[in-house]
């Protein structure tokens, strides 16, 4: 007995049936405008050029239930998609993209500078578009625009920049909105903050009896942070505290080419000086890994930092357990990490640190160290060894 409840394939027919039904409206719309345009003298003067669109927009909004904005914005975007990226018209004519995905599509034509740019993003765009969710399409568009015109990106990204603000909108029930429009890698150290701040305070909240969601302490460590800062603390100075993943083309770093740092999920794109701002000297520690180019496997992981990371300290407190002074016994909990070969010369990692007590870690610095270790490797363990040490400095 066949069941009377619709399956997958008529719900793929029925969603490529709307999808066509949207591109049947816009072809509409841009028809009905390019006709009653056609209808316009041809020596009108502009301002009545001007009063003659306005009115088309206004009618088709009338007809259709839209806004008047809404009418401007689709007849943009589908004449910017029929003149530079035919091949996305046709898929979006023929159900295989819907409006949200081709309004996306657009948009980005809007950002791309040179015709061959767009003639790739109308190869390469439905392909992807067709097999993916919308939100992964919009990450997919920004890096393509940042891969493509990667000697633009600094541009772009400074004009962007002068047009940062902070909006507050207030809402009903004693509400507001409170709106940043920052740079792509300050905000997401920003969210860092917030999300560790209100992991921290989790236990707090169950020790003091609150019953707060973990959206809410995010909230209420915002507010906190903002209002309870030091007066004198400026905006720009060093102290924001985060961990944030990026990847730097190996050429880019060089400066051999152009192009822009991007966060290890493909989220978010920014000039690569502005990583290297100053905004994080002193605060940022720099993971630096080879990886695969096809595989992007780990092939190598270098930490590019003077002070190791937790997990790396933990690590050597594993393996040494005590200070690596022959004949010390401090437990390395107690011990400082010494940089075998003197750091930045030297690279923060396994292989270049060991625990040393503060003693032993002092003598270093007045170059006594080697000279005792060498001596301790050919006098062997269990032998007694006397040294007398001048550490006058005025001698």
């Amino acid at each position: 007995m066949s069941s009377s409840f619709p399956t997958l394939r008529d719900l793929r027919r029925v969603t490529r049936e709307r999808a066509k039904a949207e591109a049947a409206e816009w072809a509409a719309m841009v028809g009905y405008r390019d006709g009653a345009l056609a209808r316009v003298r041809r020596d009108a003067t502009p301002m009545r050029q001007m009063l003659e669109r306005s009115a088309v927009a206004l009618q088709i909004a009338a007809e259709t239930g839209l806004s008047e904005g809404q009418v401007v914005n689709r007849l943009a975007a589908a004449d910017r998609v029929i003149e530079h990226t035919p091949k996305v018209w046709t898929a979006f004519s023929r159900g295989h993209l819907d409006a949200g995905r081709v309004r996306e599509i657009s948009l980005t034509i809007e950002k791309l500078q040179r015709d061959d740019s767009r003639q790739r993003l109308d190869d390469e765009a439905v392909p992807y578009a067709r097999t993916h969710t919308l939100a992964e399409l919009r990450r997919w568009l920004r890096r393509f625009v940042a891969r493509v015109e990667a000697d633009l990106v600094r541009e772009r990204a400074e004009t962007e920049r002068t047009r940062r603000h902070v909006r507050v909108e207030h809402t009903d029930d004693a509400m507001a909105w409170l709106q940043a429009y920052l740079p792509s890698h300050q905000a997401a150290a920003i969210e860092n903050r917030l999300e560790r701040l209100a992991t921290t305070h989790r236990r707090s909240d169950k020790a003091d009896g609150l019953q707060r969601s973990h959206a809410q302490r995010r909230a209420d460590l915002l507010v906190h942070v903002l209002t309870s800062a030091p007066a004198d603390h400026l905006p720009g100075t060093p102290g924001l505290r985060c961990d944030i993943a990026v990847t730097i083309d190996a050429a880019i770093l060089t400066g051999a080419t152009d192009g822009p740092v991007e966060a290890a999920d493909g989220s978010w794109q920014v000039p690569t000086d502005w990583a290297l701002e100053s905004a994080f000297a002193g605060e940022a520690f720099w993971h630096r890994m080879l990886l695969d180019p096809i595989t992007n496997d780990v092939l190598a992981h270098q930490y590019q930092g003077y002070s190791p990371p937790e997990t790396l300290r933990r690590a050597l407190t594993f393996r040494s357990g005590v200070c690596t002074t022959p004949g010390c016994l401090v437990p390395a909990e107690r011990c400082e990490l010494d940089h075998h070969i003197p750091w930045p010369q030297g690279p923060t990692r396994a292989s270049n640190l060991r625990w040393r007590c503060k003693p032993h870690h002092a003598y270093k610095g007045h170059d006594i160290t080697p000279h005792l270790l060498d001596h301790l490797r050919h006098t062997g363990p269990g032998r007694a060894l006397t040294i007398e040490l001048n550490l006058d400095t005025a001698a």
